[in-house]
């Protein structure tokens, strides 16, 4: 069997490195680029990328072997515009990243809900007083998106007590839900929900999804997180129902322009907490695993695990 060339293209390129190395996978010859220049010398040899899509991306037309890229990220929107090459098979990155992202999910949720701010804030002025709060079993989560991320962050929710609710392209059942629906439902099922989260991907169906007119149905003592994509919400639409008390706060760790402008609104906004886009970290040796997974895959012929449709985008 020939020899396959792997170029990493990552800010973890070591790291990668030293895992992939260690697996010691047949017939592959890793070569990684840390820099721009390296990255445009060495594109022309690779038959795999292990790559950030963003990094990928401008050197796509150059890469006249490829047949194969493993994203790094679950995200691969960058990869799906219309004037991207579509010849070769993209994969991301599944099944790792629900653990964390309940975790981000949760940890706001019941700092807001437990209004631990306000605590540490009075620990510091020495002022010992109690405020009125309720407990999340009985309230309504809803998860937009099913798969592995929303279904995690469901089994957490009904840990809580919470009754779970999630809305798909299909609308068909999924572990850890009580109920699951089609988009079409959006708007009555807002009306019923506590704790509305997005996980939805960047695709057309998903752009602007909320927007001024959806967020009138939502609880005014909602809370919306935002950890799938930035383009799912019209910022300004957001701001402008949070001051009008349409939903009671927001959580956002994804924008529709990244990094967030300095003298963006968003920065200070009250009843808004936003993250820098790392609620779930994709970890060196989470992705090598399923990097080397698809590699025998790869090898043996068989379908990838994690492939995009480019269509669908995702």
């Amino acid at each position: 069997m020939s020899q396959r060339t792997l170029l990493l293209l990552s800010q973890d390129n070591a790291h990668y490195q030293r895992l992939l190395q260690a697996a010691r996978l047949p017939h592959l010859r890793i070569l990684r680029a840390d820099t721009p220049a390296e990255a445009e010398s060495l594109i022309g040899e690779a038959h795999i990328l292990l790559a950030e899509p963003a990094r990928a991306k401008p050197l796509l037309a150059k890469a006249n072997k490829l047949s194969w890229l493993q994203s790094s990220y679950a995200g691969v929107d960058v990869l799906l515009d219309s004037c991207c090459r579509r010849d070769y098979q993209l994969t991301n990155v599944r099944g790792i990243f629900g653990p964390l992202m309940s975790e981000y999910v949760f940890g706001q949720l019941l700092s807001l809900t437990r209004q631990l701010p306000r605590y540490r804030e009075q620990q510091t002025q020495r002022i010992w007083q109690s405020h009125p709060y309720q407990g999340l079993k009985g309230k309504t989560l809803l998860i937009l998106g099913t798969g592995s991320i929303g279904q995690h962050i469901a089994q957490t929710g009904r840990h809580f007590g919470m009754r779970v609710l999630g809305v798909s392209r299909s609308g068909h059942e999924r572990a850890g839900f009580d109920e699951v629906y089609q988009l079409a439902a959006l708007n009555r099922l807002l009306g019923q929900s506590d704790v509305v989260v997005s996980v939805l991907p960047a695709t057309r169906e998903t752009h602007h999804l909320f927007t001024r007119e959806r967020f009138a149905h939502c609880k005014p003592q909602s809370i919306l997180f935002n950890v799938g994509r930035g383009s799912a919400v019209h910022t300004q639409d957001l701001l402008d129902a949070l001051a009008a008390g349409k939903l009671a706060h927001a959580v956002l760790d994804v924008f529709e322009q990244e990094p967030l402008p300095g003298d963006s609104p968003l920065w200070s906004t009250p009843n808004l907490t936003l993250t820098p886009h790392n609620s779930a970290y994709s970890f060196p040796e989470d992705v090598a695993q399923i990097f080397v997974r698809n590699y025998i895959r790869f090898l043996d012929g068989q379908p990838l695990d994690g492939r995009i449709d480019f269509d669908k985008g995702y």
